[in-house]
């Protein structure tokens, strides 16, 4: 079967878009360290949508800064969203890890507007994302 890019951008922008929506299900359940892990997911996910929808077809990594990056080479609007995104960076390991923090526990250490911040950050980067995959 053939690579098809599209198809496959598809699918990872779909799971973004279905991550956004667990990370506020995590919100409202006040599981504020899982719902900012979620948000930096689907931010990296909808990111490698667009980069495999451009053709990459294993982009690599998990930094919503640096795959920015890469899709900037790609689109220069990236260059401007990237340090607004950035910080999402901030949830992949201290939200799960205890090592990750100094003291404490995840789910001790994020706060509610932690993870509104978080998810509206990812939001605005999909719906962004979303609107260049789409035909026009």
């Amino acid at each position: 079967m053939q690579f098809d890019p599209k198809k496959e951008g598809k699918r990872w922008y779909d799971q973004a878009v279905r991550d956004i929506d667990d990370a506020r299900y995590n919100l409202a359940g006040g599981r504020h360290n899982l719902a900012c892990f979620v948000a930096q997911q689907a931010a990296e996910k909808s990111l490698k949508a667009f980069l495999i929808t451009r053709g990459e077809e294993e982009p690599w990594g998990h930094s919503v800064a640096e795959l920015c990056r890469s899709a900037a080479q790609i689109d220069p609007t990236f260059t401007e969203l990237q340090p607004r995104v950035a910080p999402l960076d901030k949830y992949y390991i201290p939200t799960r890890y205890p090592n990750g923090l100094p003291g404490g526990i995840p789910s001790e250490a994020f706060s509610r507007d932690d993870a509104l911040s978080a998810i509206g950050l990812a939001d605005s980067l999909i719906q962004q994302i979303g609107n260049k995959l789409s035909p026009k």
